[in-house]
């Protein structure tokens, strides 16, 4: 009988033991390659830290939302936002707004990606900007009293976010800072990798 117990308890022990990282094992991660008229780019995104923004911006680039969209506000220094507009400047209907989802840990730094949102902290939907700098100012609670929720990074084809950067930009529609040419998202994909 105690055998039996023993051997129960030890199976046990190693179904939970198997379902644990490994020191210097390999994690799943969550990537999105972004194809634009400008060149590519991906972004890894950071579940752990900010589950429901992630899941959020999956599900708009697994529906395609995204493609055809146009990075629509581009400020050197500062970052290049889009996700949410057509090259005509017509506005692409959303689900509805995901609650702001901040990890302090994470900082509004050169490379990574966040959430626009209007002066409601809860009103992000599909809309993104990636920092061209350490914004600093974006992590620190805003005039609202909260900051940007970072969710990700680029970690492949920066020089594609810096040759947005430096595009001529224009007023257009009573919006400001929008490329004098459209940078088009031609399709944006979710990738899964070891």
């Amino acid at each position: 009988m105690i055998n039996f117990f023993f051997t129960v308890a030890a199976r046990a022990l190693l179904a939970i033991c198997l379902t644990l990282p490994v020191s210097g094992q390999t994690q799943t991660t969550t990537q999105v390659r972004f194809q634009t008229t400008l060149g590519n780019f991906v972004v890894e995104l950071y579940p752990a830290k900010a589950p429901k923004t992630v899941q959020n911006f999956v599900q708009y680039a697994q529906d395609k939302h995204f493609d055809g969209t146009i990075f629509h506000r581009v400020i050197d220094g500062f970052m290049v936002q889009g996700g949410g507009f057509t090259a005509d400047m017509a506005q692409k209907p959303t689900r509805a707004p995901i609650p702001l989802e901040i990890d302090r840990s994470l900082k509004n730094e050169r490379g990574t990606i966040a959430m626009a949102r209007t002066g409601n902290p809860n009103s992000a939907t599909a809309q993104f900007f990636i920092n061209l700098v350490d914004n600093a100012n974006l992590n620190a609670p805003q005039p609202d009293g909260y900051g940007y929720a970072v969710f990700g990074k680029v970690v492949s084809g920066m020089e594609t976010i810096d040759a947005i950067r430096s595009v001529a930009t224009r007023n257009q529609n009573g919006f400001q800072n929008v490329p004098s040419t459209p940078i088009t998202i031609t399709t944006a994909t979710v990738l899964t990798s070891p």
